[in-house]
């Protein structure tokens, strides 16, 4: 069984103010629970079906079609900070606000095994319901942490790392020669997906990167999905490494 209280509690959870405040965010499906109980992470409570109810599972999950196991899992401590790692290869978020795209680009960073991901404030929470679904697990094991986003790549030119990001008048990206942050920090910089890399952002981005369209006369679409533009700029950063 489970109290109306308890219900009430974990609904609350589907409001960032409440996730902020508790310090707990969902995780809704038996791969994600497992997901969440094999990582490092703390689990809270598992709730099943079979133990509440489908009445009951149906009032706290926040699917269309509740799925078998809902998990309550503690946020970790290291949620906002700054540290610079003195190499490696990692993604800055510049003002990322659909949820689908940030688990999306969650998942990219799993398979490409990026080194952490940092966001700036304004990004959608790490933790909205739907961030957690559409990382598919990837939550459990990327390095994310919220920053400010000009500051740190002011940091890491400063430490001879390169900030890349993608622009229309950049550099074709399959014929630049890229740093995957084997001596010293590369960032790859994802702009809004209205508005692209801000202004603040832009000025700290020291190589310019371009992803060429076919055939590079006759574009069709005005951009890219920032998910995918993620994706095909990763994958071309590990091709190169692979060389």
């Amino acid at each position: 069984m489970i109290s109306s209280a308890r219900i009430k509690f974990i609904k609350s959870l589907s409001q960032k103010k409440f996730r902020d405040s508790e310090g707990l965010f969902v995780v809704e499906g038996e791969k994600l629970v497992n997901e969440a109980l094999a990582s490092s992470f703390e689990v809270e409570s598992v709730y099943r079906t079979e133990e509440i109810g489908e009445a009951a599972m149906a009032r706290i999950s926040s699917l269309s079609s509740p799925s078998p196991a809902l998990a309550l899992v503690r946020r970790p401590d290291d949620l906002f900070q700054d540290n610079l790692p003195a190499k490696g290869l990692f993604l800055a978020l510049d003002g990322i606000r659909d949820p689908g795209n940030l688990g999306t680009i969650l998942r990219i960073a799993d398979w490409f095994g990026i080194d952490a991901v940092y966001a700036s404030p304004d990004t959608v929470d790490v933790f909205n319901p739907k961030v957690v679904q559409a990382s598919m697990g990837a939550i459990f094991r990327v390095r994310f942490h919220y920053t400010d986003i000009p500051a740190f790549c002011t940091r890491v030119l400063a430490n001879s790392g390169i900030v890349y990001g993608t622009f229309l008048d950049g550099e074709n990206l399959y014929l630049k020669e890229l740093s995957t942050g084997l001596e010293a920090p590369s960032v790859i910089v994802i702009g809004n997906e209205a508005n692209g890399i801000s202004a603040a952002t832009a000025a700290c981005v020291s190589d310019r990167l371009f992803i060429p369209p076919y055939p590079a006369d006759d574009p069709g679409s005005e951009s890219l999905n920032a998910a995918v533009a993620t994706a095909i700029t990763v994958a071309e950063f590990r091709r190169q490494g692979s060389l």
